[in-house]
């Protein structure tokens, strides 16, 4: 099998992995369950620096992002897309499939948002019911200053929905601090739990703007709504994946029990970025996340047989990229278990010496 050095899935450690193999009972009756989801949830919550109560979905982390926008969209909302991304543009299908108008702020793909530049859009036309951003855009590792942005749109009255699924755990997220109305995250990536889960903390302000709305949520399995009272009526809107929540549990503890773990993905960041630049390649744009590095396909060679040759000459497994990058990007995941300096020395040894040939 070979080693995932790729920007989620990532490696799974084997704690987590006993813990999704342990007897389980029947999540819909048993009360004792009840406890532990919303320990869990609360575990979550607090790993984010929140107060706002956090929901575990049963579903891959675009679930969450989806459930974002069904549950705030309406027909006819104006809704801010911020773009500078693949991913940050993919919000844009959410709304529109919810009856919402997109509008997209969209700005070069090789830059992080510059808040000072968004504030002089947002004095011209701030109508925006919410606006969505991506912390870390995965395809191409730019890391967004969601710390600048989310509380320059509070400014104006717009809640503010954050895809944080490929930053989470492995650069630092402050909910409250930073102002975000919903957050979301996913299992596969910095947490290092299996794929199939997906969670979102939801503010007081976002859900009361679900509850106030004029017309029903056009959905059930997205609707966020359905999970404010499971704890007090002690019912689940669907049957929860319980072994899935207790690796995601055991999950959310290793990175309890790691002070340092920020440090360490970006000691690993900063090694495998120098050195790539140190032999002479080209990263891409700027603003680098700590969780994947995305690395400039050199001119003259080819994508498929760099990923092929590191496969098959050092058995592992790095990513393209795909969309408007496809072809023309390497990524190398260092989150979660993957972000560690012995594999991540490895991998950049066995990509030079593939790009060498």
């Amino acid at each position: 099998m070979l080693k995932l050095m790729t920007p989620g899935p990532t490696r799974v450690r084997e704690n987590v992995r006993m813990a999704r193999s342990l007897e389980t009972t029947n999540p819909d009756l048993d009360l004792e369950f009840y406890e532990y989801y919303r320990e869990t949830c609360e575990l979550i919550s607090d790993l984010l620096n929140t107060k706002n109560p956090a929901y575990i979905l049963s579903g891959e982390g675009i679930l969450g992002l989806e459930a974002a926008c069904a549950s705030l969209t309406e027909p006819g909302d104006r809704v801010l897309v911020i773009d500078n991304g693949v991913f940050g543009r993919g919000f844009a299908d959410f709304v529109r499939i919810y009856g919402g108008e997109p509008v997209l702020y969209t700005t070069d793909y090789q830059e992080i948002i510059d808040a000072a530049a968004l504030k002089e859009f947002l004095e011209r036309d701030h109508d925006f019911k919410y606006a969505t951003v991506v912390h870390c855009d995965t395809p191409s590792g730019r890391l967004n200053p969601v710390q600048d942005i989310c509380p320059l749109l509070k400014s104006y009255g717009i809640l503010t929905v954050v895809d944080a699924v490929a930053s989470m755990f492995g650069e630092p997220v402050r909910v409250d601090d930073w102002q975000i109305d919903i957050v979301c995250g996913g299992s596969q990536k910095a947490l290092s739990a299996p794929v199939g889960l997906t969670f979102v903390t939801v503010s007081e302000a976002a859900m009361k703007a679900m509850k106030e709305r004029k017309t029903p949520i056009a959905s059930f399995y997205a609707n966020l709504t359905i999970f404010e009272h499971y704890y007090r009526d002690k019912w689940f809107p669907y049957t929860m994946p319980i072994s899935d929540i207790y690796g995601l549990r055991r999950a959310l503890e290793n990175v309890k029990e790691e002070p340092q773990i920020y440090e360490r993905h970006k000691q690993v960041a900063e090694y495998v970025r120098n050195a790539l630049q140190a032999a002479g390649y080209q990263l891409y744009g700027n603003g680098y996340s700590n969780t994947v590095t995305a690395m400039v396909v050199p001119e003259g060679k080819d994508a498929k047989a760099i990923l092929n040759g590191v496969a098959e000459e050092a058995g592992i497994m790095l990513a393209g990229s795909f969309d408007v990058f496809a072809g023309k990007l390497i990524r190398i995941g260092h989150m979660g278990e993957n972000a560690n300096m012995e594999d991540a020395k490895l991998t950049v040894e066995a990509l030079l010496k593939v790009l060498s040939k």
